[in-house]
């Protein structure tokens, strides 16, 4: 779950110095001694000196995610937004994070919405949507340029909820039912196209087809006619051949 944005800025309560001090893992402590910084402490088992030292600071060494509440930015085409995100960090260093700011994750937050407004003044509403990896990138490296000396580093930023004016969603509901139709129109455009290039192919395909049964029957016909004539040529030659004969015998005198 995550953790409540004001229960999770606050400076955690350290543990009272009883001599000897238990660092759970994933845990930094910082010991001052007679109010300047003595040591860190590691996780296991430290004997500590009553009075003299006191434990001022621990730590968190564990990702944690930060709720940075509801806010209110302009895009670069002047549209009034409502955002929101979270923000994921940890702390590298407890001895920068104890003394390089004071209340570190209240300043994350606080640089993390002026960040997320300064970056959305450079995106227009569509490129705000389109762009939202990247916008979240923008985010994550501005915060570490800015928070470099805190000791925390931001390990990434998720924007949950982008919420434009109603009649800008009007706008933009409209605007992709436009595309939508626009879509279906190409789509019926280009089926009735595809549909009569079928038919105009078929009709094509059906006339070669037809020609080429014309041409095989004219050629078959003419092929027939002139085996006729050729065979009656021939029974004609050899009638001729035989009269011819019969006239040169003996008794064809």
């Amino acid at each position: 779950p995550l953790a409540d944005p004001t229960a999770g800025l606050a400076r955690r309560r350290p543990p009272p110095n009883l001599g000897l001090v238990v660092v759970p893992q994933q845990w930094n402590y910082i010991v001052e001694r007679f109010g300047r910084f003595s040591r860190k402490l590691e996780p296991g088992l430290h004997l500590l000196i009553p009075v003299v030292d006191a434990i001022t600071y621990i730590h968190s060494l564990k990702e944690e995610a930060i709720n940075i509440p509801n806010q209110m930015a302009i895009t670069r085409d002047n549209v009034t937004i409502n955002i929101d995100g979270v923000l994921y960090v940890k702390v590298e260093d407890a001895v920068a994070a104890s003394y390089g700011v004071d209340t570190p994750y209240r300043a994350l937050s606080l640089l993390a919405q002026t960040t997320m407004r300064s970056e959305l003044g450079k995106l227009t509403l569509d490129k705000t949507f389109e762009e939202r990896e990247t916008l979240n990138a923008r985010i994550v490296n501005s915060i570490n340029d800015a928070a470099k000396s805190w000791g925390i580093r931001c390990l990434r930023y998720e924007i949950r909820d982008i919420n434009p004016p109603a009649n800008v969603r009007k706008a933009m509901e409209l605007q992709a039912e436009a595309e939508r139709r626009k879509r279906a129109q190409i789509l019926d455009s280009e089926g009735e196209q595809q549909s009569d290039v079928n038919v105009a192919t078929g009709q094509k395909s059906a006339t070669i087809l037809a020609s080429e049964a014309i041409r095989a029957d004219v050629v078959n016909r003419a092929s027939g006619e002139a085996d006729a004539i050729i065979a009656k040529a021939e029974a004609t030659a050899r009638g001729i051949r035989v009269v011819s004969e019969a006239l040169t015998t003996p008794r064809g005198r």
